[in-house]
């Protein structure tokens, strides 16, 4: 057997923490970004986001815990990247979600993985497969 391609995968901000903080049947992604089965692909505007993201009180994390989720869980396995796109703020209605595709072109992701409706309805988007957390887990079963 040849070794399989890693793929480069943007995680929505949703889909991240619902992986790193919930787990269930989204564990096994983690797991696979730990083995180096995908690499997560972020930007500077996902990334500020997603750290935003874990600072609300309704999840009730410490500062440590946060790095922690951040510095550990998280970075060693993701690639950060220029993002060098600038896409029409019309594409979408939501103008939040454009930063993931921005990210995911630059960062020349095989996969945006996204519970949004918006962005699932594109399907693909200039070569990037938009798809759920249970589709990227169907690909992760090899």
């Amino acid at each position: 057997m040849g070794k399989r391609k890693q793929l480069k995968v943007v995680l929505d901000t949703n889909v991240l923490i619902s992986t790193l903080l919930f787990g269930g049947y989204l564990e096994p992604i983690r797991k696979a970004w730990k083995q180096g089965k995908i690499r997560l692909i972020f930007c500077q505007d996902t990334l500020e986001e997603f750290v935003r993201v874990l600072h609300y009180p309704k999840f009730g994390l410490s500062n440590e815990e946060i790095a922690y989720l951040v510095e550990i869980e998280t970075l060693p396995y993701a690639k950060i990247v220029e993002n060098s796109i600038e896409l029409d703020s019309h594409i979408l209605r939501d103008k939040d979600d454009i930063k993931f595709l921005e990210c995911a072109l630059s960062g020349k992701a095989d996969f945006l993985v996204s519970g949004d409706k918006e962005l699932l309805e594109l399907k693909e988007f200039k070569g990037v497969k938009i798809i759920k957390a249970k589709e990227l887990l169907e690909k992760l079963a090899f």
